[in-house]
């Protein structure tokens, strides 16, 4: 393959890939395709995932992208990881943000600010059987979430947590929990710090979420009420919490920029074939001069989505700093999501409307992108503090 060459630097397109990367698309593409995409209808309509689809994730090594062999993980990149994401997105994103959590939010934290006793004793659980979940919002902290009012009180050699949580994904399968409280208000947001629990501790999953779209990935409220937590649980020290998930969520939010780059493009493959299959004036919609523009568009969205995605990707792999970057994914990625997905229900027209299809899932779907891990008007405001840090030197 070509490249151009700069001081022995190779520089290659952005969507250039290793060969391991390219096996691994192939091999969650048709896991998604022949085991996800026969329930996908039934998981949204019962609003529930079916287990075998968890238990196939873990069968896949889907559940340990990048967690190392050593812990029962596949070892692979973070731009893996976001490959994964994007391809279950393509076929359903309700399991896509399922993995995406899992991945990029519980077992980073893990294997990034957990002790060498903690990697060990969680990360292959969450490698090969149990689903984590990321313990943040509560009902009076959600963009502003470091005003979170869970609190943990010290108690010999266990901390008691008291508090609840709202908009938690995962939490109705979940196992293993990573809770955010404040151990010291006294000290604001210097004081939260995280936990690992699980459910046979006492973490009670209380009311579940009736939503709009990715129906089959649980949301719930949890309740703490006088949780013991051994004092050996806590990851990356007290008062360490707050840097844990700014940290995390900028990972996090390249995450959902695949997940709704994946889902924008699963409404387009679904639903540009129909245009040149359905013949109105005696010739295929898609080749009417208007159809064809706002088909040309969208792959323009689709593109500049993707790139933008695997360029904060990519950046995150090297080390460099990625954080506007992910954020200007996320917010472009989500638009686009709405938009396609919007789009390809009108251009099927009465068929797109109905559920048969699954195209109108798409579009329910995509309305998640611009509220969860950040808010659009929070990705804004990120990107324009860096915008701002680099004019006003």
């Amino acid at each position: 393959m070509s490249a151009i060459r700069t001081e022995g630097l190779r520089l290659n397109s952005l969507d250039t890939f290793t060969e391991e990367e390219n096996m691994f698309r192939d091999s969650v593409k048709r896991f998604a395709v022949d085991v996800v995409g026969p329930k996908v209808r039934e998981m949204d309509e019962k609003e529930s995932m079916d287990p075998t689809i968890i238990q196939g994730l873990f069968e896949q090594g889907l559940m340990g992208i990048e967690t190392s062999v050593e812990h029962g993980g596949a070892e692979a990149s973070f731009v893996s990881a976001i490959i994964a994401i994007e391809e279950l997105a393509k076929i359903d994103p309700s399991v896509s943000v399922m993995c995406d959590v899992h991945n990029t939010l519980v077992n980073t934290i893990l294997r990034t600010y957990g002790t060498k006793e903690q990697q060990d004793k969680w990360l292959p659980l969450l490698s090969e059987s149990k689903l984590g979940s990321f313990c943040l919002s509560e009902p009076a902290s959600g963009s502003d979430a470091f005003a979170l009012q869970t609190r943990a009180k010290k108690d010999g050699d266990h901390w008691v947590i008291n508090g609840s949580k709202m908009w938690i994904t995962n939490s109705h399968e979940a196992e293993i929990f990573l809770i955010f409280a404040n151990v010291d208000p006294s000290k604001g947001y210097k004081g939260i710090t995280c936990f690992i629990a699980t459910k046979e501790m006492g973490v009670q999953i209380a009311k579940k979420e009736e939503k709009l779209g990715i129906r089959a990935s649980s949301t719930c409220t949890l309740n703490f009420d006088d949780l013991r937590v051994p004092a050996e649980n806590i990851i990356g020290g007290e008062g360490k919490g707050y840097k844990l998930a700014i940290q995390i969520l900028n990972e996090g939010r390249i995450g959902i920029a695949a997940q709704m780059l994946g889902l924008a493009q699963g409404a387009f493959d679904k639903a540009v074939p129909y245009t040149y299959q359905r013949t109105q004036f005696g010739q295929p919609i898609g080749t009417f001069q208007g159809m064809q523009f706002q088909i040309a568009k969208a792959a323009v969205e689709l593109e500049t989505a993707r790139l933008l995605t695997y360029n904060a990707a990519r950046r995150k792999e090297e080390g460099r700093s990625f954080t506007k970057e992910a954020a200007m994914a996320k917010y472009w990625a989500s638009q686009v999501a709405q938009d396609v997905s919007g789009s390809a229900i009108e251009w099927c027209g009465g068929v797109g409307f109905t559920r048969e299809t699954g195209i109108e899932k798409f579009w329910r779907d995509s309305k998640i992108g611009a509220i969860y891990e950040g808010t659009s008007n929070i990705q804004l405001q990120t990107i324009a503090k860096f915008i701002q840090q680099e004019y006003s030197r």
